[in-house]
Order: structure tokens, then C-alpha cells, then sequence
């Protein structure tokens, strides 16, 4: 069974040979999935064999685990790493992102389970960065993009705290707390995760101003993002709060975006980083 265990996420995939599965690596944090992630898992197979799923599942009281495992057990383009329980957000996304570094993906994507994102955007996301982006974004706040089925309130919020992390932070992007992105792998290496605060849902601003800290390019595609179809959200007023004063930290106290080593061609002042956990990228393959 294709499957790791937390903390095993620190060994290389098994069984991942240099074919187009480590093309792109579409990363899915999950608590409580159950009525989605077949589906979603399914969604994302179907674009094309360019994207492989990696779950990470914080021990789902509802079997999520189980579901994607016995998906995992039938085919190497879905991958699996447990978590012994909630462990934030941001976390399950870091740890996605290095298991996608060290398995040696070129691109790695995330997005939430819920189909609020919603795959058929995967393609045009990744085209983005093939043509030169570092990291795209799909955005609510685009012209062409927009929301469905959110309440007032909600709406609000969410256009409100983009423009407040925009207006703190000194960031290009309209949808500054957006989830749904493709990252070129050297920009992931490049930025010091382990220097990444939030973890909970205020670690998408993070990520977002890292990486326009580093100099990164960013752009946005616009989506439609319709609410949940099945299952219960996670935002709450303490996820909000969290991600106000994490803005406010960044700017009264901004860390260093990025480790220090040799600049890579085509980004001048932006060095691409030589060691990644325990290989280096010559010994990798890259």
C-alpha cells in the first residue's frame, strides 16, 4: 500500500521512477473528507498524467485516511502521508511540499478538498508557470473571478482581508488568502519554510508575501469558487483574528524570506537553493 506514516514523510516516496508523475505534485490537506475525497482524487487523475495527489491527512475521525489508502493501494499517482491529528494547515502544507522536493516534482500545486477549488483549473494554473511564472494563483479577485454561494458577511471578510494584507504587506496580488497555487519547485526551496510562522489558514499570506519578498513572480488566474459542496467548513473567528495579526507582524517585523546561497540564471539576487534535506540536486537527479 502506497502510504506514510507521519513522520516517515522524511523518506523519499517508493516506487517513483523518472516518468511524468514527477511532473507536478497537487497537494490536499484533509480533516473529515470523507464525502469528497474519492471524487476530488478522481477529479484531479483526470486532468491529465501530469498531476499526481499527495493527501495529508490529520488522523480524520471519518476514515478520509482509510479511503485515499485504498486509492493508493491501486495506482502510484496517488501518495498518502498520515498525521496523528489536527496539526494546522500550514504544516500539512510544508510537509507536502517537502515530500514533493525530496520525491523530485518539478511543480507542486495545493488546493483544499471541499471542491471550492475546483481541478479543471489545474491545467491552466500549471501553464502559467511553464511560461515563466514562479507561482500562480488562482484568484477570487480578478476580473473573470468570483465567488458562489457565500453569504454577505463572508464575502466581506474575505475581500476585506486581502486588501488589508495588500495595503500592509505591499503585495501585487488581489486575493492575497487564496489556497489554490502551482509552485515551481525551485521557489519552494528557495523560501525558508522553516521560517514559515502561521498554521492555520493566515499561512496562505504568508506564502504569498515570502515569496514577493524573494522577488518570485506571481500571477493570478481568475477562478469561480463556489462554496462547499459537501462537509463543513473550517473558518471560524479565531482563523480571521490569526491572520489579521500575522499581517501585522510581518510588517512590523519582517524575517528574511529566503536562505542565503549562489544566485540562479535568470533571477538575479535570487539564489536557488543547493540542498534540500539530506541530497543535493545533482545527487537528485535536477
Amino acid at each position: 500500500m502506497r502510504q506514510v506514516d507521519h513522520p516517515a514523510a522524511r523518506r523519499t516516496a517508493p516506487g517513483h521512477s523518472a516518468r511524468m508523475a514527477r511532473y507536478c505534485l497537487v497537494v490536499v490537506p484533509t480533516y473529515n473528507e470523507a464525502p469528497n475525497i474519492e471524487r476530488l482524487i478522481a477529479a484531479i487523475l483526470d486532468q491529465g498524467p501530469r498531476f499526481d495527489v499527495l493527501v495529508v491527512d490529520d488522523g480524520s475521525p471519518d476514515g478520509t485516511g482509510d479511503l485515499v489508502a485504498a486509492l493508493a493501494a491501486r495506482t502510484v499517482r496517488v501518495q498518502l502521508l498520515r498525521r496523528p491529528g489536527k496539526l494546522g494547515l500550514g504544516t500539512a502544507y510544508i510537509a507536502g511540499f517537502r515530500y514533493g522536493l525530496r520525491a523530485g516534482y518539478r511543480y507542486i500545486a495545493e488546493m483544499d478538498a471541499d471542491f471550492s477549488h475546483q481541478p479543471h483549473y489545474l491545467p491552466r494554473l500549471l501553464a502559467l508557470v511553464e511560461e515563466g511564472a514562479d507561482v500562480a494563483i488562482g484568484s477570487r479577485n480578478v476580473p473573470g473571478g468570483r465567488v458562489e454561494n457565500w453569504p454577505l458577511t463572508r464575502r466581506l471578510i474575505s475581500r476585506g482581508g486581502s486588501l488589508y494584507a495588500r495595503a500592509m504587506l505591499g503585495m501585487p496580488v488581489r486575493d492575497c488568502t487564496g489556497g489554490f497555487k502551482v509552485f515551481r519547485s525551485e521557489v519552494l526551496r528557495r523560501i525558508d519554510l522553516d521560517g514559515i510562522r502561521s498554521s492555520g489558514y493566515a499561512f496562505q499570506v504568508e506564502m504569498n508575501y515570502r515569496c514577493h519578498q524573494a522577488g518570485f513572480h506571481l500571477r493570478e488566474l481568475p477562478i469561480v469558487f463556489p462554496d462547499r459542496v459537501a462537509g463543513r467548513s473550517k473558518m471560524s473567528r479565531r482563523i480571521v483574528l490569526e491572520a489579521a495579526l500575522l499581517v501585522l507582524q510581518l510588517r512590523l517585523r519582517p524575517t528574511p524570506a529566503v536562505r542565503a546561497n549562489p544566485a540562479r540564471p535568470g533571477h538575479p539576487g535570487l539564489p536557488l537553493q543547493a540542498r534540500e534535506l539530506g541530497g543535493t540536486l545533482a545527487e537528485r537527479g535536477e
